[in-house]
């Protein structure tokens, strides 16, 4: 998989909106099927995120959604607004709040945050697509690629050791490996130059993402091998569009 860090203004085409909105709505249809089977306390069960239990990733699941359909809501009337309020410690202090919520109470918030998105976002080939949001000063395109990634990583997040095949990495499909790798090529040294990563998609697309893959990953420099490298910080400015 060759690494490609440059960024094109370009909106996705409208069957590129249509898909990532379909796909994310998928996951999270599908990680609250996998929650609705678990036992009441199954939230206070750790998750591969340090310092994260279940409940506070699927309370971040709720959130990033309602906060990301919120930028589509008033992208629709011509404005803008904060994803949380209260900024990053509003933020934090939501997931803690939600963290602890028994299993029927993390469906409930799971599906209106599903109810709301469904919503709010706008047709794939409308022109809101372009519109200014506040975050991460992008588009309501970069909104609803930020809603894919959340919904998919998220998702095998909450379910991990539970159901990988239906909500792991192994269940990322190509377009969104493809996403995946263009968003994260800026966390590899000098933004990925000369740099190829060798490895089934979805494998470097986790490896990409932090998380461990199932299989194999390597790399190799203008054709020779190399170690990994150290991957940088998550990108913090708006994302580039596939």
């Amino acid at each position: 998989m060759a690494v490609n860090a440059e960024t094109t203004p370009a909106i996705p085409a409208p069957a590129a909106l249509a898909h990532a909105a379909a796909d994310a709505d998928a996951a999270l249809g599908a990680l609250i099927d996998v929650v609705r089977t678990l036992p009441d306390d199954a939230g206070s069960a750790p998750s591969p995120l340090e310092g994260w239990t279940r409940g506070h990733v699927l309370s971040h699941v709720t959130n990033v959604g309602a906060a990301l359909a919120r930028q589509a809501e008033y992208a629709a009337r011509g404005e803008k607004v904060a994803p949380y309020d209260g900024g990053q410690a509003g933020r934090d202090a939501g997931i803690e709040a939600g963290a602890a919520r028994t299993v029927a109470e993390h469906v409930a918030a799971l599906e209106a945050s599903r109810a709301r998105l469904a919503a709010a976002w706008p047709a794939p080939d409308d022109a809101l697509w372009s519109a200014p949001v506040a975050y991460r000063d992008g588009v309501l395109a970069d909104a609803l690629l930020a809603w894919w990634r959340e919904a998919r990583i998220h998702a095998a997040d909450a379910t991990a050791g539970l159901d990988d095949r239906t909500l792991g990495s192994g269940s990322w499909d190509e377009a969104f490996c493809a996403h995946l790798g263009d968003f994260l090529a800026v966390r590899l040294p000098d933004a990925g130059a000369g740099l190829a990563l060798v490895g089934d998609p979805r494998d470097v697309a986790a490896w990409l993402a932090g998380r461990a893959p199932s299989g194999p990953v390597s790399a190799t420099r203008d054709g020779a091998p190399v170690p990994l490298p150290e991957l940088g910080p998550w990108p913090s400015s708006a994302a580039p569009r596939p």
